[in-house]
């Protein structure tokens, strides 16, 4: 089952001069979606509390395509690009009802970390792998996902 879409609604005062949505606002939106993507995969507060362990995000890409209005609603639909047993790369696609195709895409590296004093990597539980796993896209549809620049990707020795 994929994971559901996160929903969200422009503050007034996220609009800049020219009717927009200032650009630091597509972070804060994608970081709440990322957090929602926490949720589902049971990495989420209940969790965090009992392990100690979260995600931090190590990388991330975002692409402005389209304007986004304050009447906009946005819907962020999170996709797993690829994942190992400490690290998630995830993609993450804004639309809004205007528009046929994406007003953003948001691509992250984001690594599972115990924290503590002194933070460190932590593998993912088991079933957080085996979900992740589960849902990781295809290659090809790896391949086709947002616009191509500088690759944010997990490199295997």
């Amino acid at each position: 089952m994929p994971l559901t879409a996160y929903r969200a609604t422009i503050d007034p005062a996220w609009i800049d001069y020219n009717g927009h949505l200032r650009d630091a606002y597509y972070g804060l939106i994608f970081s709440y979606a990322i957090d929602d993507v926490m949720d589902q995969l049971g990495l989420d507060a209940p969790y965090r509390d009992r392990t100690s362990c979260t995600l931090y995000t190590l990388e991330l890409h975002l692409h402005f395509l389209h304007e986004v209005k304050a009447s906009d609603e946005l819907t962020v639909q999170s996709l797993i690009l690829d994942a190992d047993h400490k690290r998630l790369h995830a993609g993450s696609e804004f639309r809004c009802g205007r528009l046929a195709e994406p007003v953003a895409i948001a691509e992250a590296m984001l690594l599972h970390v115990r924290q503590g004093a002194m933070p460190a990597t932590a593998s993912f539980p088991k079933d957080v792998e085996l979900r992740l796993q589960q849902l990781k896209l295809s290659p090809d549809a790896i391949a086709a996902f947002g616009p191509q620049s500088r690759r944010i990707e997990i490199r295997r020795r």
